[in-house]
């Protein structure tokens, strides 16, 4: 089962699925991924650009619904490669992670052996604990597949025990399952790692990888993102609420709206049949920005109507 060894992929070897070549650069990565819908900023499109020919997983951390997770899915779009996700919670260990057998069908099997009247113990062990048996989860996927974009999401959720196991898989992007042998990755996946900083995740992994904070947007290009993701929502809706999203990023809530919700608000409002809104429209579709009870209160004391008359930008 073991294959060659990942860790000598030359940085001029054919970008995944592209059928093209590596990006030259940034700017090449930044077009790819903006005909995917996904706008990226100076730093974000070089981190991309480094994480493809250094063969290094990005290490994106921001608060939430800021486009972190969204980022692996436009890569994979850009690269033309499958998108495997690995959904980090409090608890994940390796085996939920990387792999597992098939208890009920190994159980099935060793019951359809005996019926049969299979004697040889050392084949049947070699039947159950074979390839077939084998449930690949998706660390395992991600190396198997060549090639693909592996997405790591909110590893602030698990602990410092599977930080360690992930830094180790992502070193040396080899596996040893101790039934069939050692598995390692014929190249590299792309790999893009989230947190939401709800704690802090350890340097020695954070050192493996190249770091983007994602900063809430400006105006301009939350805008633009916005127009990108609803070309149907009309012009003046989605300005005023891109700017009424960046007023109440400045207020004091639990949990500042991040771009998701400002698209999410934009989509429910265009399905109210709006093509603008008013304060009385804001109030009554708050839940759709805003998420905990505190927030709805205060933006509810909020002058909404002031706010999106102020001019656009400044708000």
């Amino acid at each position: 089962m073991e294959g060659p060894a990942s860790s000598s992929a030359g940085a001029g070897d054919d970008l995944p699925g592209s059928g093209s070549g590596w990006p030259t650069g940034p700017d090449e990565v930044r077009g790819r991924l903006e005909k995917s819908g996904y706008l990226v900023d100076d730093g974000l499109a070089v981190a991309c650009f480094l994480a493809l020919r250094l063969h290094r997983p990005i290490f994106c951390e921001g608060d939430a619904g800021v486009g972190k997770t969204s980022l692996a899915s436009a890569l994979a779009e850009a690269l033309d490669a499958p998108l495997i996700r690995l959904q980090c919670y409090e608890g994940i260990d390796a085996s939920q992670a990387l792999y597992d057998w098939d208890f009920p069908r190994q159980l099935l099997h060793l019951r359809a052996a005996e019926a049969a009247g299979v004697a040889d113990a050392d084949r049947l062990e070699s039947e159950l604990y074979g390839r077939r048996f084998l449930v690949a989860r998706p660390l395992l996927r991600a190396l198997e597949t060549q090639p693909c974009v592996l997405l790591v999401d909110e590893v602030d959720r698990a602990d410092d025990e599977f930080e360690a196991f992930l830094l180790e898989l992502l070193s040396e992007y080899t596996v040893t399952i101790p039934e069939l042998g050692t598995l390692r990755a014929q190249s590299p996946p792309v790999v893009v790692i989230t947190s939401n900083r709800t704690r802090e995740v350890h340097d020695a992994l954070k050192r493996r990888c190249l770091y983007h904070w994602f900063d809430h947007p400006g105006f301009a290009r939350e805008l633009a993102i916005v127009r990108r993701r609803l070309p149907g929502v009309t012009a003046r809706l989605a300005e005023q609420v891109t700017g009424l999203v960046q007023a109440l990023r400045a207020e004091e809530l639990v949990k500042p709206p991040g771009v998701a919700e400002t698209i999410d608000w934009a989509q429910a409002l265009d399905a109210l049949g709006a093509t603008e809104v008013d304060a009385e429209l804001a109030v009554a579709t708050l839940g759709a920005v805003l998420k905990y009870r505190e927030d709805v209160e205060r933006a509810r004391g909020l002058d909404l109507a002031a706010m999106l008359s102020a001019p656009l930008g400044e708000r």
